[in-house]
């Protein structure tokens, strides 16, 4: 059609949603929430250890969101998502939106000890070169990372998927039942989560030594004869659960239940959980759990829900934290 001199086109816009190497089963079942289909994609490894990523369709003109969890091997799965990003811009996507669940490096917000890197800023200065538009995670470790990005980011939380699980579970304004914080660094979120389901709060004091190395010193507020929920946003070697899950049962708690937004699970993390008396741990599934790892403690929660109706809304140019009744800032 030619309209002034110029020709002119109805576009309608398109989504499309691809998924990275490092998680594919999340992207799924995000897809399927968005009644989609995955778009294809040519990933490879060559012997020498580079990626390689080609769009096997057109993605000119599209809204490109791509889910990449950098789980294990870390490192492959950023530069493979990097790659796809590039991929994306050079191949004329309109937008392209990383869909990053857990964001590695996270922890690497600051210097804490002289010639540190802070590596959270390197990875989000690496997405805006590479050429993402914007960034969509889940829980970061400290909210100040947003600030690193010069672009949006929707940064999402697991608070609802577990507070929709405790109160399923008969927790909410159960007089035995107190939420604890597995050190101050936890706090908000503790009392978030307590606020929600209208229990009390306590706060685990601990001394870390070294990188995974902590020792818990005292408990404070009440917890003698009351079922604990211990919630934190990631569970890595999981010495700090477990740490604090003793400690408490020492203070007179009569059971513990544990919750973390990622399950990092390094190490001997699962034989560690299995052997403590965390009666369960509860997870959500912005990072596969190992397979042939002890389990029978560790209960997964899906976040697909969230992240299939933030896609939608962003896409649509809706509101996200309407996704979240405005509360989807913990910080």
């Amino acid at each position: 059609m030619r309209q002034n001199g110029y020709l002119s086109q109805a576009a309608e816009k398109r989504l499309m949603l691809f998924s990275g190497g490092g998680y594919p089963e999340l992207a799924e079942r995000i897809a399927d929430r968005l009644d989609l289909e995955l778009g294809s994609v040519e990933l490879v490894q060559f012997s020498n250890g580079e990626v390689y990523a080609r769009y096997l369709e057109s993605v000119r003109g599209s809204d490109v969101f791509i889910v990449q969890s950098l789980c294990d091997p870390v490192n492959k799965n950023l530069m493979e998502l990097l790659v796809m990003v590039d991929a994306a811009k050079r191949a004329s996507a309109e937008s392209i939106v990383a869909v990053i669940p857990w964001y590695a490096y996270s922890r690497q917000d600051r210097k804490t000890k002289p010639r540190e890197p802070i590596t959270a800023r390197l990875v989000a200065e690496m997405l805006k070169v590479a050429g993402a538009d914007r960034i969509m995670t889940m829980d970061l470790h400290v909210g100040q990372i947003e600030g690193f990005f010069s672009f949006p980011v929707d940064h999402l939380t697991a608070m609802h998927t577990f507070v929709d699980h405790f109160v399923d579970e008969g927790f909410q304004n159960a007089p035995d039942t107190v939420v604890v914080a597995p050190d101050t660094g936890e706090v908000k979120m503790a009392k978030r989560l307590a606020d929600h389901l209208g229990l009390p709060w306590a706060i685990v004091n601990k001394i870390r030594r070294g990188p995974g190395e902590s020792e818990v010193t005292h408990v404070i507020g009440e917890v003698s004869g009351r079922r604990a929920i211990l919630i934190d946003d990631i569970i890595d070697g999981g010495g700090t659960m477990v740490g604090a899950a003793e400690a408490l049962l020492s203070e007179g708690a009569t059971e513990v239940y544990a919750a973390a937004t990622h399950a990092v699970f390094s190490g001997r993390a699962y034989e560690r959980i299995e052997e403590s008396p965390i009666r369960e741990v509860v997870v959500t599934d912005t990072l596969p759990l190992k397979p042939g790892k002890p389990r029978s403690k560790i209960r997964t929660l899906t976040i697909a829900p969230i992240l299939a109706s933030t896609i939608r809304n962003v896409f649509t140019d809706d509101s996200v934290s309407a996704v979240f009744m405005g509360e989807n800032q913990l910080f």
